[in-house]
């Protein structure tokens, strides 16, 4: 039997997308995008916690007065989820130098100076919400793109020792190459203390979680349903070249709980041999894919999820493309909420 190491408080959350990363970078839109009112709604859905995603732009001072904020939101974000007793992790979105929308345009691996720029975010973060080590985390990076881990451990292991100097007990999240895959946890580093966390994010099986989504090329056209007919799936993977997400792993006929477990199960294997505790920080499901097949997938993801103590924060919040607060009938956006 396998046993995972609890991330404790940090169970079941939900990213706060949008607001203070990928987003218009406007003192507007900071100051009404998300509220206080959205973090008790959080609160009464029963989780513990926020995924909150910050841009660079947001909070380093570059000179520009619009997009520049500072600390502020997350300041108020940090004070309103005290208020309702929730915990949170500042997750560094976006870094000079670095996009994971795009390989080609990073240049933070390659350039010393960008890397500085990076370590003094990390300053500035620690050393201002160290204090807070009991309910503020904090998140490397998002979604590495890297191929080889290398260059992404050696830089890590740098950040993680400055942290330290500033917050010697906050946990610290980190995450896999490959956009965070829940195949590349093996490739890190050993955990550099005993509160490191490894993240991983689970949009699978893609066909299902991305369908119809006008920015992944070669998506088809199709609708898909979850559980699906898996020839269906197979075949409609195969004529585009993309996409398997285990379709043809070893002992796989159908979709369902087994199927999520073997998309996990690195993940889970490498968390408990290294005895570090297990988060997704990203999940969730794309707005086209219907209603029923959405209650689905989030409740076998949710089982896998609950039976291995792994901690979670849905991408399903507030205008987002993963949204369920504005998108479903209240039947179904309250079963799925039981899911996340």
């Amino acid at each position: 039997m396998i046993v995972m190491k609890e991330w404790t408080g940090y169970t079941r959350g939900v990213n706060l997308g949008g607001w203070l990363s990928q987003c218009p970078y406007q003192h507007a839109h900071y100051d009404s995008f998300i509220t206080e009112k959205d973090i008790e709604t959080i609160a009464s859905w029963g989780l513990d916690h926020v995924r909150l995603p910050v841009d660079y732009e947001v909070i380093e001072d570059t000179g520009n007065a619009e997009t520049y904020a500072g600390f502020k939101h997350i300041d108020n974000c940090i004070r309103w989820c005290a208020a309702h007793g929730l915990n949170l992790i500042i997750d560094l979105h976006k870094t000079p130098g670095f996009s994971f929308n795009s390989v080609a345009e990073n240049s933070l691996f390659d350039d010393p100076a960008l890397q500085e720029r990076f370590l003094n975010l990390w300053k500035a973060i620690a050393s201002r919400y160290a204090s807070y080590k009991d309910t503020v985390a904090f998140e490397l990076l998002n979604e590495i793109v890297e191929q080889d881990s290398s260059r992404w451990n050696a830089l890590a292991h740098r950040t993680i020792a400055e942290i330290r100097k500033h917050a010697p007990e906050t946990k610290i999240v980190i995450g896999g190459i490959q956009w965070n895959s829940v195949h590349t946890l093996e490739l890190l580093d050993q955990p550099f203390d005993e509160n490191i966390v490894y993240t991983f994010h689970f949009y699978e099986p893609f066909l299902f979680t991305h369908q119809r989504a006008a920015w992944v090329e070669q998506m088809p056209k199709s609708s898909m349903d979850y559980p699906g007919d898996l020839e269906n799936y197979r075949s409609t993977s195969a004529a585009i070249g993309a996409f398997g997400s285990g379709l043809h792993s070893e002992g796989i006929h159908e979709m369902g709980p087994a199927y999520m477990t073997s998309l996990i199960q690195n993940a889970i294997d490498v968390a408990a041999e290294r005895n570090v505790y297990l988060y997704c920080g990203e999940y969730g499901v794309i707005e086209q894919a219907p209603s029923q097949s959405v209650v689905n997938w989030y409740k076998d993801v949710h089982g896998v999820f609950e039976q291995y103590k792994i901690g979670r924060a849905a991408w399903t919040y507030k205008k987002m493309d993963f949204g369920i607060s504005d998108r479903y009938d209240s039947s179904i956006t309250s079963e799925i909420i039981t899911y996340l």
